[in-house]
């Protein structure tokens, strides 16, 4: 599974983007997989309520299913003006 990190994750964990193989049936699960490998995916998804989360380019919650999925993007929540 490809994953995307944009803006202040990106900066934090190092990378644009990756490639994972993993098991997780969710987001969620799959931040807590990420979490878990290095203090720099800790310190990048320490507030989740600060990230959003986009599976094949569209926007999705935490729970959402990723059997199947091929993309994962996370990102801060976009403001505009």
């Amino acid at each position: 599974m490809r994953i995307l990190y944009f803006a202040w994750l990106r900066e934090r964990i190092g990378i644009s983007s990756e490639e994972v193989e993993t098991a997780a049936p969710t987001p969620a699960a799959l931040v807590e997989e990420l979490r878990a490998r290095e203090p720099r995916y800790a310190a990048a998804f320490a507030d989740t309520k600060a990230v959003r989360v986009a599976v094949d380019q569209e926007m999705r919650g935490w729970d959402a299913d990723l059997a199947g999925a091929r993309e994962v993007a996370f990102f801060p929540p976009m403001t505009g003006g």
